[in-house]
């Protein structure tokens, strides 16, 4: 039953992506998984106040929902897309929940063979959190740092990099797989290129690295992004960090206008696109969707690739071939670097606007959001939050479904309506928000 409800999920992200005309061998949506991560949101509070929050106004007000709730939409994702799901554990920041929750809702992940990721700004995010949590099943930690979060001291990104070093440091040994995000505003695009170079000087310990347009959603006060800010100049950005192009084209992840993906090798200080004869990685990559790419146990997922090669040897072939030219292009730094090489993956996300929500990429989404009620596009979230989090939850509770009130943080018999209720009442902390109910949505 679970089977056919997988194949369904899927079924529907193909034809998603058909609907936009983005179906193609380049694509993974409804090829390789039938969603690219569902983010479980266990807390609302945060303990940094960025100027391009995507938290509401309302968020600090509202309590953790149950942990029973937690356990459950983790029940209903892995019922949803099935078993290697990507579960970004997100809030807020996750580690302001009580540790030992966080620590069982991180093993229970794991126990559903899904693959969990931590998102966090990284200051709680202590060697012994991480440590305790690595061995309770975490695959990947997200540090996400950057000008935005008004952190003391920090005038630019370059001045950050101590702060990353540090998170880093607190993974080394660890089966994690780390990665790094960054949101792009006018003051830090300059910027890029810098932190590519230093993102690159870490690749051995870095799998991937992500840059996020600034978006005009949620509490933040920075409004819309610079004209100069597009998926394009963010791209030759980072290729003028790396001193190669990077071919975007070759494997892609849902809407165009959305997402973008390339992988570079690093050797000798030296960058080279993974992805550059894009026809054959795109065929390969169709051909090999059904494999599962283990994050955390490479050699398992490059055996499973030695096998299929062995088990189509037309295929192999033309892999020899190709790893031959790639060889031919690289020997000279390889043979410097001793044969010392990595590999650096970039993602540039492109989030819409709270009042400029397109219904074609909220169909296509592959980052969702989950709710009581289900998933929701990431976007779409941001945008209506509040209509998602100031909602009574019905939880099963001492043997009895009751109601949880997250501004109030205690259980009813009877279902209160929180929106009808003004929510000014309750004591908010507003910080530097702004008013955004996102009536523009409604128009």
């Amino acid at each position: 039953m679970l089977q056919k409800k997988w194949t369904e999920s899927k079924q529907a992200a193909r034809q998603a992506m058909i609907d936009c005309g983005y179906w193609s061998n380049q694509q993974q949506m409804g090829r390789r998984w039938a969603i690219g991560c569902v983010a479980l949101e266990i807390t609302q509070r945060c303990n940094l106040d960025c100027t391009l929050c995507y938290l509401s106004e309302h968020s600090e007000a509202v309590a953790d929902i149950p942990i029973e709730e937690v356990f459950r939409r983790i029940d209903e994702i892995y019922t949803l897309f099935g078993p290697n799901t990507d579960v970004q554990v997100t809030g807020g920041d996750p580690t302001l929940r009580q540790r030992d929750e966080l620590i069982s809702i991180i093993s229970y992940i794991k126990q559903k063979n899904m693959r969990s990721t931590l998102m966090t700004n990284g200051i709680r995010a202590t060697r012994s959190l991480l440590t305790d949590l690595a061995e309770a099943g975490l695959s990947d930690v997200v540090f996400h740092v950057d000008t935005t979060q008004n952190i003391k001291h920090a005038t630019d990104e370059k001045s950050l990099n101590k702060t990353r070093l540090k998170y880093l440091n607190n993974t080394r040994g660890l089966d994690l797989s780390v990665m790094f995000n960054t949101t792009v505003h006018q003051g830090n695009f300059h910027e890029i290129p810098g932190l590519v170079k230093f993102f690159k000087s870490q690749s051995n310990s870095i799998r991937t690295v992500s840059f996020q347009s600034q978006a005009d959603t949620g509490r933040g006060v920075a409004d819309k992004r610079d004209e100069i800010i597009t998926q394009d100049t963010v791209w030759k950005k980072i290729e003028e960090g790396l001193e190669t192009e990077l071919n975007h084209n070759a494997i892609i992840a849902g809407h165009k206008h959305c997402n973008r993906y390339g992988m570079s090798l690093i050797t000798n200080d030296a960058a080279y696109d993974l992805f550059s004869e894009s026809g054959f990685i795109s065929e390969l990559h169709a051909k090999t969707s059904h494999i599962t790419l283990d994050r955390k146990h490479k050699w398992k997922t490059a055996k499973e690739i030695i096998y299929w090669n062995l088990s189509n040897p037309a295929y192999l072939l033309a892999v020899s071939r190709w790893a031959l030219r790639f060889l031919k292009r690289t020997k000279n730094d390889l043979v410097k670097s001793k044969g010392n090489v990595s590999t650096l993956s970039f993602f540039v996300h492109n989030f819409m606007d709270a009042c400029n929500i397109e219904q074609e990429r909220v169909d296509a989404c592959v980052f969702n959001t989950m709710t009581k009620d289900g998933p929701v596009s990431m976007c779409l979230h941001n945008a209506k939050r509040d209509e998602f989090i100031l909602q009574a939850i019905p939880v099963k509770h001492e043997e009895k479904i009751k109601f949880w009130h997250p501004l109030e943080a205690k259980f009813y018999e009877k279902k209160p309506e929180i929106l009808k209720e003004n929510p000014e009442k309750y004591p908010l902390k507003k910080r530097k928000g702004k008013s955004r109910l996102c009536h523009c949505l409604d128009k």
